[in-house]
């Protein structure tokens, strides 16, 4: 990993958080004593979000909505693939035979999460300001250039029609099927209480622009 932190410009003290950062559950799991990535992952799921934020807040003169627009654009699962994939990340990903066997370390959904996992591990051990300058080197490029467009925020548009017409929005996992290493996730949309769509894929975020881009679909939005 040492060509990886050298083009991160970082100088790790704990060498196991990164290990684990890599480690996915397929992994995990036939190596007893090892732990997977998953929770590192939820915590840079949180860091990143924050990094973009801060950043929008601080040199985008635009509103709430526009914010919210922005930065799910770049922290959605396509932008979060092609971050590690111009970092390389997938050859340090560590996966079971199966997984190996079924393409798992370039799969979007882990190759996205793997992003996550490792910049949680920077912030872990090298602290925010490291975290932040880290995230910052690597997205902001995208945010500035304007041609670049990850998809089409299916969420954020039927959350702008659910507000003109004053109705309430929820997002509820009805399924979820599959072994820890490779889960399908079934996430319903509900207007008003009411189940207008349901999506499903590899992970939860990108069920759920699934259910919003069926339910925009059925509303002829």
């Amino acid at each position: 990993m040492e060509e990886l932190f050298k083009k991160l410009g970082i100088k790790p003290h704990d060498l196991k958080l990164y290990q684990t950062a890599f480690s996915h559950s397929s992994y995990a799991n036939e190596h007893k004593n090892k732990a997977d990535y998953e929770r590192l992952e939820f915590l840079g799921d949180a860091v990143v979000d924050l990094v973009v934020a801060d950043y929008l807040y601080s040199n985008k003169n635009i509103n709430e909505g526009e914010m919210t627009k922005v930065r799910s654009k770049y922290v959605c699962e396509n932008a979060l693939a092609v971050y590690s994939e111009d970092l390389s990340l997938s050859q340090y990903i560590k996966v079971g035979v199966g997984e190996e066997h079924s393409g798992g370390k370039h799969r979007k959904a882990i190759v996205a999460d793997i992003f996550e996992s490792l910049m949680a591990a920077i912030y872990l051990d090298l602290g925010y300001a490291t975290a932040r300058r880290t995230i910052l080197n690597i997205i902001v490029p995208y945010i500035e250039n304007t041609n670049i467009n990850f998809f089409s925020d299916y969420k954020s548009a039927l959350q702008e029609y659910v507000q003109t017409t004053q109705k309430s929005l929820i997002y509820e996992l009805i399924g979820e099927e599959g072994p820890a290493h490779d889960k399908t996730y079934t996430i319903a949309v509900k207007i008003d209480n009411i189940v207008y769509a349901t999506g499903v894929a590899s992970s939860k975020k990108e069920a759920e622009q699934e259910a919003a881009k069926a339910a925009l679909e059925k509303l002829a939005v």
